[in-house]
C-alpha cells in the first residue's frame, strides 16, 4: 500500500491532540496527511508558522509545509477527516462535512450519542459500524469515545462477554494532558488533586453502555448495567489511572479473569492494523503495577495495562487500569478507527 496511501485531513490540527495525530500519521503505512484545518486566525498560514509545537519529537517537515485551512470553510478534498476540534465548534462543522460525502472520524463529544452514529473502540464493538452500510458512501460520522471510557471499556469487554456485568464503580485519576494545552494552571495542580472534571463523570457513566450494547433493527440498544464514576485531575502528564470495582452476573475466579485479559484479541489484531497493539490488554502480577510513568507507552501507547485484581467485599472484584489518554484515548484511537474502516472496505 506504500504507493497508494489514502489522503487524510486533520481538523483541530494546532491543538494538542491534533499535534499528536500528525505525529502518529508521519510515515504511516496506509495514510498520508494531505490537509490540516484550524481556526480562522490560523487559516492561510503555513502549519509550521501557525502551530505552537509542544511535542518532544520534531514537527514533520511535510506537515509543516501545508497551508492551514479554515475548518468552518468546509473546503476539504480528503475523503477521511480526522477531527479533534473543540466541542464548541465541532458539531455543526462535522455534520456539514459528512453531508458533503466525507467520512468524519471524530474525537469530539458532540455526536457520540447520535441515533445513527457509531461510538467505536475497534477491539470492542467493530460490528457497530454495520449501521453505516447503507449510507457511508454518501458520508458519515464515526466517533471515538472519551479517553477515560476507552481504558475502562477495554478491560470490561471480556468480563461482559463471558460473565455479564451487573454494576461498576470507577474512580479515575486523570492526567493533565487530558485538559488540552495549556491546560490546568500550575498553581491549581501542584501539591493538589482536583476532584472535578467538567462533564467527565457523565460521559464515563453513559458511553460504556452504548459501546457494550447491541445494534437491533438499525438502532443502538445500551447494555443493561449501571456505572458510578468519580473523576479527579492529578499531576501526571500522560496516562489515566482508574480503580475499578465490578459485580458480575456469573461466578468467576481470579485466575480465569486474568487469563481472559492476557489472551484477549479482536478484529484489529486479526487484520493486523498498523496502529493496533499486539496485545490489547496486559495484566501485571506486581503488587504496585500498573503505573502511568512505566506503562502508558506500552505497545505504541495503544495497550491497556491492568493490575491488582483481587476480591472485593462490596462488589465481586476490584482492579487498577492504565491507558495513554492522548494516544489510545484520542489520536491513536481515532487513527485506528480509520484503519478499521478502510480495512473493512467501507471506503
Amino acid at each position: 500500500m506504500e504507493n497508494r496511501k489514502t489522503g487524510v485531513a486533520v481538523l483541530g490540527a494546532t491543538g494538542s491532540v491534533g499535534q499528536k495525530m500528525i505525529e502518529l500519521l508521519n510515515e504511516h503505512p496506509w495514510f498520508e496527511l494531505k490537509e490540516v484545518g484550524a481556526s480562522e486566525r490560523s487559516a492561510g498560514k503555513k502549519y509550521s508558522d501557525a502551530v505552537n509545537w509542544i511535542l518532544p519529537s520534531p514537527l514533520p517537515e511535510a506537515a509543516g509545509s501545508l497551508t492551514v485551512k479554515n475548518c468552518s470553510g468546509l473546503d476539504f478534498e480528503s475523503r477521511i477527516i480526522l477531527s479533534c476540534m473543540d466541542a464548541s465548534v465541532a458539531g455543526e462543522i462535522e455534520e456539514e462535512l459528512a453531508s458533503k460525502g466525507h467520512i468524519v472520524i471524530s474525537n469530539s463529544r458532540n455526536h457520540r450519542f447520535g441515533k445513527s452514529v457509531p461510538l467505536v473502540i475497534p477491539e470492542v464493538n467493530p460490528g457497530h459500524l454495520e449501521i453505516l452500510k447503507e449510507r457511508i458512501s454518501t458520508g458519515a460520522i464515526v466517533t471515538n469515545p472519551n479517553c477515560s471510557t476507552i481504558g475502562l471499556v477495554m478491560a470490561l469487554k471480556p468480563l461482559h462477554d463471558k460473565y455479564g456485568i451487573e454494576s461498576v464503580n470507577v474512580v479515575t485519576m486523570q492526567a493533565l494532558s487530558g485538559a488540552g494545552y495549556p491546560g490546568v494552571s500550575s498553581l491549581d495542580i501542584i501539591d493538589n488533586v482536583i476532584p472535578y472534571i467538567s462533564g467527565e463523570e457523565e460521559k464515563l457513566e453513559s458511553e460504556p453502555l452504548k459501546i457494550l450494547g447491541s445494534v437491533e433493527n438499525g438502532c443502538f440498544k445500551p447494555a443493561d448495567f449501571k456505572i458510578s464514576a468519580q473523576c479527579n485531575r492529578v499531576a501526571v502528564i500522560d496516562g489515566h489511572l482508574e480503580t475499578v470495582q465490578v459485580k458480575l452476573k456469573k461466578k468467576a475466579s481470579k485466575e480465569e479473569i486474568i487469563d481472559l485479559w492476557n489472551n484477549y484479541s479482536s478484529l484489529p489484531q486479526e487484520l493486523e492494523l498498523p496502529s493496533a497493539p499486539e496485545r490489547p490488554l496486559r495484566y501485571f502480577e506486581q503488587s504496585n503495577y500498573p503505573q502511568p510513568k512505566i506503562h502508558r507507552n506500552l505497545d505504541k501507547g495503544m495497550a491497556v495495562s491492568i493490575g491488582r485484581l483481587r476480591e472485593c467485599q462490596l462488589f465481586d472484584f476490584k482492579f487498577v487500569i492504565i491507558s495513554h489518554n492522548t494516544v489510545r484515548g484520542a489520536a491513536g484511537g481515532t487513527i485506528l478507527n480509520a484503519e478499521l474502516i478502510q480495512s473493512l472496505g467501507y471506503l
